[in-house]
């Protein structure tokens, strides 16, 4: 089937003089003659077709018919902007009458380019989709010249509210974390998700809160025969999550996340540093005190990627603060053992040395996270297993984070499931590819 084409116009300079001659533009719509084109009281484009498909299935016994019976009203549609203008396709809808029911029933066309009753082409709606990429519908609505509920009904219209099972073959890692929608850590929403042998992040759920019986809910929905593709498993040091997966999925590995991990124990060290800055302000002159400007940051650092200038604050700090030091050594001890490509049964012998050179260090920061990594021990070694993290979900979070701010009070969560899986599907569903449009 060829696209319809609409003649425009183009001047060309040729010597001196201007001519004037058609220039060809496809309408990427099949199926439909161009009967005139004409431009508005605002200067838009409006392209009058009518379709030429020349019939339809009877609604009634499903056979082709194609004895024109009459058209319906004139309908006007949005479609994709044409040299820096708007532009609306103009169309009546033809019914055809089938000779072969009992009562001759009627049958309106249904056309592979418009859906009834809505205000764009199919066309439009994939070019306002592309625009709401990584934007909001309010600035949208302003950039098209359309109104709020129109992008808000293609986004109804087009993108799924929920997962479709059917595209996945395998799961292999899940990801559970949760987010809050509001300030101050309230209405939590946990998010779903799956990351491919690509390395690709792929949204699978959004669910109304965190706790067991939501997660348990959730994957009690994923087929039986993507439960038996799912490995791992990485969240966070949250019981509503491990006891649900343990439950539903037991024969998963579950990964404790590193980064949840190693927030305890630097939080802890920090602890100690926060301690001893406040026990030298009271203790020091201040122009001595004021030498220790950027212990903070250089503190949190990795001793590899310290500045010479920060190494000088660091060591100038440990020496009037040793058990800062300690806190330090410790934390990045630590840190260098969950770097190692080691087994697990090896890193939980070196993780219990650790453990006793800590208590024996006479420093009682880490005693909560001794706690932690009790409860928590399985889970946490596992890590070493596959070295699988949630570091894709802290990512993956962090946009999230940001959609949520650019769309502030986006708190229904059918909607902020379609803006998350636009905002990481869209350029791959509705872009052109750069050989489409150069060639």
């Amino acid at each position: 089937m060829i696209p319809a084409i609409y003649g425009g116009v183009k001047w060309v300079k040729t010597g001196k003089s201007m001519s004037k001659r058609d220039v060809i533009v496809p309408l990427d719509i099949p199926d439909v003659r161009v009967l005139r084109t004409e431009l508005g009281e605002k200067n838009e484009l409006i392209i009058v077709v009518e379709s030429v498909k020349g019939g339809v299935r009877c609604r009634k016994c499903g056979q082709w018919v194609n004895k024109l019976h009459g058209q319906d009203e004139w309908v006007t549609i949005r479609h994709l902007p044409a040299f820096g203008r708007p532009s609306y396709l103009r169309y009546r809808p033809k019914r055809y009458q089938c000779g072969g029911c009992e009562g001759h029933p009627t049958t309106t066309e249904k056309l592979d380019w418009h859906e009834s009753n809505s205000p764009h082409s199919f066309a439009y709606d994939e070019h306002i989709l592309l625009q709401l990429i990584n934007s909001t519908i309010e600035d949208v609505s302003i950039k098209e010249t359309i109104s709020y509920d129109s992008v808000l009904g293609t986004l109804e219209r087009r993108i799924e509210s929920t997962v479709d099972w059917a595209g996945y073959i395998e799961l292999g890692i899940l990801g559970l974390d949760e987010i809050a929608l509001k300030k101050g850590h309230r209405d939590y929403v946990t998010l779903v998700t799956t990351r491919n042998e690509h390395g690709d992040i792929h949204l699978l759920g959004v669910l109304s809160g965190r706790t067991k019986d939501e997660v348990i809910d959730f994957l009690r929905l994923i087929p039986e025969r993507l439960q038996k593709t799912v490995k791992t498993v990485c969240c966070d040091l949250w019981e509503g999550f491990t006891e649900a997966v343990q439950q539903e999925i037991p024969e998963a590995q579950i990964v404790a996340d590193r980064f949840h991990v190693s927030r305890h124990y630097r939080e802890a060290a920090d602890d100690v540093r926060k301690n001893e800055l406040q026990r030298l302000k009271k203790e020091l002159p201040t122009e001595q005190y004021k030498k220790l400007k950027g212990s903070m940051w250089a503190f949190r650092k990795s001793a590899n990627n310290l500045t010479p200038e920060e190494k000088s604050v660091l060591s100038l700090f440990f020496r009037l603060a040793p058990l800062a030091k300690k806190a330090y050594k410790l934390r990045e001890l630590l840190t260098a053992i969950f770097e190692m490509r080691i087994t697990k049964a090896l890193a939980e012998k070196k993780i219990r040395v650790w453990i006793k050179k800590a208590k024996s260090s006479g420093l009682l920061c880490f005693n909560a996270f001794f706690n932690t990594l009790e409860h928590w021990w399985h889970e946490i070694t596992n890590y070493f297993l596959l070295r699988q993290n949630s570091g894709f979900v802290e990512g993956f979070n962090n946009k999230v984070k940001v959609l949520k701010r650019r769309a502030y009070g986006l708190y229904n969560l059918k909607h902020l499931f379609q803006r998350i899986y636009l905002d990481m599907q869209g350029y791959r569903l509705f872009a052109l590819p750069a050989t489409t449009i150069y060639g």
